[in-house]
């Protein structure tokens, strides 16, 4: 039995009871790096495989670009409603359904690519202004709990590094 297409990194990101500096400054790094890393996994794919979906009845490598703008949005706003409120409950961001709303199908990826990347030159510039209390703000988020900034940058970096894996193992198994 091969290996499971939604999972081409592993699982999901586990919220760690105790981050290390070194941990923080790599997530960050990683988060920093991730604009030009998506870049360059749909660097030179056509309109058809644009819209291949990355495994059977999964989004199309075109969604996925969406999704990671829409959701570095998401995030960034979290982020700032964390540091200005106390433990904020957020709203659950229904993506399934995003992906099927036209902007998905219809607006050229280039969009989504420099919002991404002017997203996470904000949200970078913002994490690595915090300090080790900052880090320790929350938000509540409905269905997973509370979530420390320290986990969510955490997180940040993994599902990057999730989606982007989605691009990259599609391109190799097709040989693109």
């Amino acid at each position: 039995m091969g290996a499971d297409l939604r999972y081409p990194i592993g699982k999901v990101y586990q919220a760690k009871h105790e981050v290390t500096p070194e941990e923080k400054e790599r997530w960050i790094n990683d988060i920093a790096e991730f604009p030009l890393k998506l870049r360059l996994a749909v660097q030179g794919l056509s309109p058809e495989q644009l819209d291949t979906p990355y495994r059977p009845g999964g989004w199309t490598v075109r969604q996925v670009v969406h999704h990671l703008a829409e959701g570095q949005m998401v995030a960034y706003t979290r982020v700032k409603f964390a540091l200005t409120e106390d433990h904020p409950i957020i709203t659950i961001q229904q993506e399934d359904l995003w992906a099927e709303l036209p902007d998905y199908r219809d607006v050229p990826i280039e969009s989504s690519l420099q919002l991404f990347q002017l997203i996470q030159e904000r949200l970078v510039t913002l994490l690595r202004g915090l300090n080790t209390e900052d880090f320790g703000r929350a938000y509540v988020h409905p269905v997973s709990g509370t979530w420390t900034l320290e986990n969510v940058i955490g997180l940040l970096a993994w599902h990057s590094k999730h989606h982007t894996a989605h691009i990259t193992s599609l391109r190799e198994r097709m040989g693109w």
